[in-house]
């Protein structure tokens, strides 16, 4: 009725709305299926319609008559209305319906592109023969638009939408692709992996920025609207893509004849088959599939051994492991034992590059003098007023990361880690890849060092260990025991537990396939685990987690600036991070142990056997470095003798 109604307003009227010189324009009493009330809607738009008929018949009456006299001037004498006043005012009243005729053809033209596919090809599916025979006649030569379309992206990566009619933009995605439960389960020929867990996956990925060493390399995504409802999302994600990598090899200035097509020269082969199903009078989804299967396995191969065999993806994962993942444990140690005294301090205008020479100098200490590797690399930090220059430096993750207008506290905070990706690795370490890793390095690396300072104490407790000890000396360094406890078992669950772990998995998948897309998924999944099992992504733990790395940092902070006994004011700081850290421990613990009994989250259960594996924590009642302790040493209580002896307890 819709497509009825707007010819009927445009001045073709038919069976469903009817025209008469006297009653105008009025819906057709022969629609029982009509309501009284839609009716009498209907009639009201009719009325639009009935004046702009009767205006539209008195311009095209008066105007050819004028034009008509002048040809023939002879009749000008004859009766009727003529002369050029009445030409002016047909143009007139003419130009006055044009925004009327406008919003017609806005409100028609609201389906347009792939969308008339999917109202044609619904229409096609049922009613009388004569009808479906003409609309699939007519979907046939719709379809010949969409394979062209196609030809153009899948073999040579250009994307020919002029009018946005393609279901395949340039940009990024605006929204979430919808479910479609009946494909959930299918499997996309990707790794064993459905089109929910592509969905699952694509969703965890952060939005990708265009990267900054492939200028030329653009971001493209589903046009959701535009795709037709009997071509799958799974479909549609392969043909995407296809085309994105072809546009990539076209794009890149590289030797392209050394590395040979990505297609393997067969885009002719690929041309005839996409041009033998847009002669075919009905379209098959099965064909359809099966040639876009046949491409993107080609095109997916080729990229899995340029990645794999030619560029060494399994060496650039073991650098990013190395560096990003603090794999270099000893390069690390140095490097934080060079740059403690610069990055104590906020930083300035020459910290970046003071750090850099220290990262250096670390790596000749390690024996680490790769003349290829470490240019790639280089340490970053942000400081007050500093002109971010990479959008890719921008910090957006549940990390404690500073705005731009706000300065750091120390060049600790403001550290980071940036690496320069070599083509074709772009693709699959993309700047918002990075900035995940960049989050991770930025934690691991602020555990290590405080697993460093703690072992610090440590050293200065050994040097005095001979001379007479202060009573609140078995509490500080009670504490210290605790706080090492922690942090100790937190590393060997991050490092062993997760990054070891995951890493191998990942491994593991990249050397069970010959394909790039199953690569990258695995990659995105690899990534993803890292975020969660690392508890960056659950705010409570995290945070718990990064306020007891604070209260080491501190104590650490208060022992070496107070190496003999600790004054009336260091006791009375010292009284305020032993409360401080059984607060946070205890929260901990319930956090850890409520989870465990709900079986909810296995990685916060690994945590929790990690620290409390001899259940010393839970018979401290989930609470380290206990106050009443302090207190009885400060007020020179008797039972000092008790906290002497609990530094054994669970040894």
């Amino acid at each position: 009725m819709i497509h009825e109604l707007l010819l009927a307003l445009s001045g073709y009227p038919g069976a469903a709305f009817t025209w008469s010189k006297r009653s105008g324009l009025q819906v057709s009493q022969e629609l029982p299926f009509l309501h009284p009330s839609e009716t009498s809607v209907l009639n009201r738009l009719c009325r639009l319609g009935t004046d702009y008929i009767r205006f539209a018949e008195f311009v095209e009456q008066y105007t050819g008559h004028v034009q008509q006299q002048d040809h023939h001037p002879s009749q000008q004498n004859q009766s009727g209305l003529h002369g050029i006043y009445l030409r002016a005012f047909c143009t007139g009243l003419d130009s006055v319906l044009q925004p009327y005729r406008q919003a017609l053809l806005d409100l028609e033209q609201e389906i347009h592109g792939c969308q008339i596919l999917e109202t044609v090809h619904k229409h096609s599916c049922g009613g009388l023969p004569p009808v479906r025979s003409a609309l699939e006649k007519i979907l046939a030569v719709c379809h010949g638009v969409m394979y062209k379309q196609l030809s153009a992206w899948m073999l040579h990566g250009l994307l020919l939408d002029q009018h946005e009619e393609f279901f395949i933009k340039q940009g990024p995605s605006s929204g979430n692709v919808p479910s479609q439960p009946e494909e959930d389960d299918d499997d996309l020929g990707i790794g064993g992996l459905t089109g929910k867990q592509l969905r699952e996956l694509q969703d965890l990925r952060l939005i990708e920025e265009e990267n900054m060493l492939a200028p030329s390399l653009k971001q493209f995504s589903l046009r959701v609207e535009m795709l037709p409802s009997y071509i799958p999302v799974r479909v549609a994600e392969k043909i995407l893509f296809v085309g994105e990598s072809v546009q990539m090899f076209e794009n890149q200035n590289v030797n392209l004849t050394r590395k040979g097509s990505i297609l393997k020269n067969q885009e002719d082969t690929f041309a005839a088959e996409l041009h033998r199903l847009k002669q075919q009078p009905l379209f098959s989804l099965v064909d359809f599939e099966s040639v876009v299967d046949w491409i993107r396995s080609t095109v997916a191969e080729h990229l899995w051994k340029l990645m794999v065999e030619e560029s060494d993806l399994l060496g650039q994962l073991k650098i990013i492991k190395d560096f990003y993942l603090l794999g270099r444990g000893e390069l690390f140690q140095a490097f934080i034992d060079t740059a403690q005294h610069m990055l104590k301090t906020p930083p300035t205008a020459v910290t970046e590059h003071d750090v850099n020479v220290a990262f250096q100098q670390s790596a000749h200490k390690v024996l680490l003098d790769d003349d290829n590797l470490l240019p790639l690399l280089h340490l970053t930090i942000e400081y007050h007023g500093k002109e971010h220059k990479d959008t890719s430096q921008t910090r957006e993750g549940p990390s404690r990361e500073l705005s731009p207008r706000e300065a750091p506290p120390s060049g600790w905070a403001a550290l980071g880690l940036s690496y320069k990706v070599q083509w074709p690795l772009h693709i699959l370490f993309t700047p918002a890849v990075l900035e995940k890793y960049n989050v991770v390095f930025k934690y691991l690396l602020s555990v290590r060092r405080v697993q460093a300072e703690l072992q610090h104490c440590w050293a200065l407790q050994m040097q005095r260990k001979h001379l007479k000890s202060n009573r609140t000396d078995a509490i500080k360094w009670r504490l210290r025991d605790h706080m090492a406890f922690l942090v100790d078992n937190l590393q060997y669950y991050l490092q062993v537990d997760v990054l070891e772990s995951q890493f191998s998995q990942l491994l593991q998948q990249i050397n069970a396939t010959r394909d790039f897309e199953s690569i990258r998924l695995a990659h995105d999944h690899f990534l993803s685990n890292l975020l969660a099992q690392s508890f960056i992504l659950l705010k409570p733990v995290f945070h718990c987690l990064n306020e007891i790395l604070d209260l080491c940092h501190s104590f650490c902070s208060l022992v070496s600036q107070n190496l003999g006994p600790l004054d009336e004011r260091g006791a009375a700081q010292l009284s305020i991070l032993v409360k401080g850290f059984s607060r946070q421990s205890s929260l901990l613990f319930k956090i850890l142990s409520s989870v465990r009994n709900h079986q909810i989250n296995s990685d916060l259960a690994q945590l929790l056997l990690r620290l409390d594996y001899n259940k010393y924590y839970t018979q401290a009642g989930g609470t380290l470095g206990r106050y009443k302790y302090l207190h009885c040493c400060l007020g020179h209580c008797p039972e000092v003798l008790e906290v002497q002896s609990d530094l054994n307890d669970r040894k």
